[in-house]
């Protein structure tokens, strides 16, 4: 498996999101304001979004478009992986 530039930064978005979900579960135990909790919620939401967006965007600009440039895929695969990829936007 490859390393691709975008994971480093894919990587520290989650450990964000990560700490920052164990943080609201905290918030649920301690008996926090639904309001307060949704709106965490929606934060963790948003990062993991951002994320994903990278990832997907890194996977098409660099993967795909490589894979063109070097005639190394057949074009119905390349098409089909970047509607696959696109999906996820």
């Amino acid at each position: 498996m490859s390393t691709h530039q975008s994971h480093p930064d894919v990587v520290m978005r989650l450990k964000r999101a990560e700490g920052h979900l164990r943080s609201i579960i905290d918030m649920l135990q301690e008996g926090r304001s639904c309001v307060e909790v949704a709106q965490q919620l929606q934060a963790v939401e948003g990062a993991i979004s951002s994320a994903k967006r990278v990832l997907v965007h890194d996977h098409v600009d660099h993967c795909l478009e490589k894979a063109v440039r070097d005639g190394s895929h057949n074009e119905d695969d390349l098409i089909r992986e970047f509607k696959a990829m696109i999906r996820y936007l």
